[in-house]
């Protein structure tokens, strides 16, 4: 195989997976700045401006753990170098597909779920469900999660998680301020610098990872990552800060179709309810970073303002609006899928693969 052909295909999946770390992040900037603004804790300028700094420093500083999950959750071993690289790229352009779709139709989808059904698409398309490193034979023998049943278990439990911790933080924070006055709500917009820079760093730290991981194994496939390096799955420094530029800068963008269903069309948000989900949303998402769980930003943002809502007055959350969130998230990854599939299916078919 020709070896200038197999870098010029690398070279440019990289792109490719960096325009998706951009719409990722232009995505999800609605999960972070959603509630500051609809709390009026901030200025969409400050918000920008504290979330943007606190979201390149993510990736910076909290390891490559989810990048190593993500990275091993398909095995392309099997095939050339340049089906390989091609069948990534595929599986982006399915997830790049599925996330303008959605932020065109102002839904909060999981990037999450679009990567990793858009790659599970291609991935068994082009090379069997073989290739799919599904992780059920090493949970039940050896009680390990791996592949997709622990990508698959992060992205289910998460939420519920976020929509319990939501609820009982907000009943906590309720109780604390109970016998306080109005002006606490000042204090409170003041603690959501602190608990929005917290959630930006998680997300940078979990979800920039997610492609860290996608280009370091286009670089293993292509020969770029050799030796060591490549068994013990080492994200080079400039991918760590490649990503984390990118991320940035789609958070920078704002998806601002979507802050106003994460901000107002769910619960209508007041400074107590913006910190509570903030927090869940800050610490649920940093802790999953930490052990390699890549979990889906806009599952734990939405479901922990859901539970927040449903603590203080569940008839004033709007649930039809919730259930449209739910129902986007059940067809994500089918859907995300079948574009990579059928898309690298006529590819193959026109090359004569």
């Amino acid at each position: 195989m020709d070896a200038n052909l197999i870098n010029t295909l690398m070279w440019t999946t990289i792109v490719v997976v960096l325009l998706f770390d951009y719409t990722n992040g232009f995505h999800d900037a609605s999960n972070i700045i959603g509630t500051m603004i609809a709390s009026r804790a901030m200025t969409p300028i400050q918000s920008v401006i504290i979330v943007g700094t606190f979201e390149m420093l993510g990736p910076l500083l909290a390891g490559t753990a989810v990048a190593n999950t993500i990275g091993k959750f398909i095995s392309l071993s099997s095939l050339p170098a340049n089906v390989g690289i091609l069948v990534v790229l595929w599986g982006i352009f399915g997830a790049i597909f599925w996330n303008l779709l959605t932020w065109w139709w102002g839904l909060p989808s999981s990037s999450s779920h679009a990567l990793v059904g858009g790659l599970g698409g291609a991935v068994i398309v082009a090379a069997g469900s073989d290739a799919v490193v599904w992780g059920y034979q090493e949970l039940m023998t050896k009680g390990k999660w791996t592949g997709v049943m622990k990508v698959l278990a992060s992205l289910v439990l998460s939420p519920i998680l976020g929509f319990f911790v939501g609820f009982m933080l907000n009943r906590f924070v309720g109780f604390i301020l109970s016998p306080a006055s109005p002006k606490a709500n000042t204090w409170l917009k003041r603690f959501q610098f602190i608990s929005a820079a917290t959630l930006a760093f998680s997300h940078g730290s979990n979800d920039a990872q997610k492609s860290m991981g996608i280009i370091t194994l286009v670089m293993i496939l292509g020969g770029a990552i050799t030796g060591a390096d490549a068994k013990n799955f080492v994200v080079p420094f400039w991918v760590i800060l490649a990503c984390a530029g990118f991320i940035t800068l789609g958070i920078l963008s704002g998806g601002w179709r979507i802050v106003r269903t994460i901000g107002f069309g769910i619960f209508k948000v007041r400074p107590k309810h913006a910190f509570s989900a903030q927090l869940t949303a800050g610490t649920l998402i940093f802790g999953a970073a930490v052990i390699g769980a890549p979990v889906s930003t806009t599952h734990v943002a939405s479901s922990s303002i859901m539970g927040v809502g449903a603590s203080e007055r569940p008839k004033a959350v709007r649930w039809a609006k919730a259930k449209e969130i739910v129902s986007t998230w059940l067809i994500t990854i089918p859907g995300s899928g079948a574009v990579s599939a059928l898309t690298y299916f006529v590819f193959s078919k026109i090359m004569g693969w």
